[in-house]
């Protein structure tokens, strides 16, 4: 009997009341490339396949201190405000399967229901409780999130969380350019407005960036980031300190040949705050200018890196015919 208690399921279950609509909420949870900027442990999450309404996903975290990945699958209906996922083992030792319910009330408010079930296998109670602990840890935190998204929306106003693509054609090849932007170790030889960059290894995958940068008036300005620099080439990047308006942002960078010429695209996702559309002295500036100012600005800072990786390349080739 004792046996059969250990290997029955474990079934959690947290709930939180939210000023927000639903489908705000769901949106949030739905769309998984997102998880980067509005859940703060998520390194960087990605879909690898979908299916109608299914998707496998990947996501990269912190978790115990350390990061770690794991694969997974989603079904989303967005009619039912539903998202069924089973997560199989990765940091945690056994498959974990739940969901999200997203339920209206009166005064667009929304309570929001998150469910884990699990097995803790081979009747380990230390397992189990060590599972349900970190499903505890982590549903907490996912839901303060939401409650701070939230907190940025105005039902009249477009969402602070947004994402837009650039695609830059640059020369040389495809692999140099790949090669520039992974090398961050590098940056303070090859690029002349950092003026420091050291890296740490957290994963073999992900690692840690520190950057001393200089900006146009001359000052210096210090940034964090962590970022997965994938073994089939692309490189995402998720800043850990922003600066308003921005209190978050992921990047995540590819490189292709091209047809004629190489082509290097980044798709930027941000959480921007909403008071910065109050400039001085409480002038208004409206929300397409704070968008169209944030995404020239992240535009000029890709240019930069890529600009570096131009110099670079033909300083190498210079030196190698002389």
């Amino acid at each position: 009997m004792a046996a059969f208690r250990s290997c029955a399921p474990h079934r959690i279950e947290h709930t939180r009341v939210i000023h927000a609509s639903p489908r705000t909420l769901y949106d949030l949870v739905a769309e998984v490339e997102r998880w980067g900027v509005v859940f703060d442990s998520v390194a960087h999450a990605r879909s690898l396949r979908r299916t109608g309404r299914g998707e496998r996903c990947e996501v990269w975290a912190w978790e115990e201190g350390g990061i770690t990945t794991w694969n997974g699958s989603r079904v989303a209906d967005p009619y039912r405000l539903y998202i069924g996922f089973t997560w199989e083992p990765g940091q945690l030792p056994v498959p974990v399967g739940g969901c999200w319910y997203f339920r209206p009330l009166p005064g667009d408010r929304t309570e929001v229901v998150l469910r884990h079930r699990f097995a803790p296998g081979d009747g380990a109670r230390t397992a189990g409780d060590r599972v349900r602990r970190i499903l505890d840890r982590r549903a907490h935190q996912q839901l303060d999130a939401l409650v701070r998204i939230a907190s940025l929306t105005d039902g009249a106003a477009p969402s602070p969380v947004f994402s837009f693509t650039d695609t830059f054609a640059v020369p040389g090849a495809a692999a140099a350019h790949h090669d520039m932007v992974r090398r961050a170790d590098l940056w303070a030889e090859r690029l002349p407005q950092v003026a420091r960059s050291t890296v740490t290894a957290l994963h073999p995958q992900v690692h840690a960036l520190e950057l001393d940068t200089i900006g146009p008036e001359g000052f210096a300005r210090r940034t964090r980031s962590v970022r997965v620099c994938h073994d089939s080439g692309w490189i995402a990047q998720k800043e850990l300190v922003t600066a308003r308006p921005l209190i978050g942002h992921t990047g995540v960078w590819t490189f292709a040949e091209g047809l004629r010429t190489p082509v290097v695209t980044v798709r930027h996702t941000v959480v921007i705050d909403p008071a910065a559309a109050c400039g001085a002295a409480g002038n208004r500036v409206s929300a397409e200018s704070v968008r169209a100012g944030i995404r020239e600005t992240l535009r000029q800072d890709a240019r930069a890196v890529l600009a570096g990786t131009s110099c670079h390349s033909r300083a190498s080739r210079t030196a190698q015919a002389s």
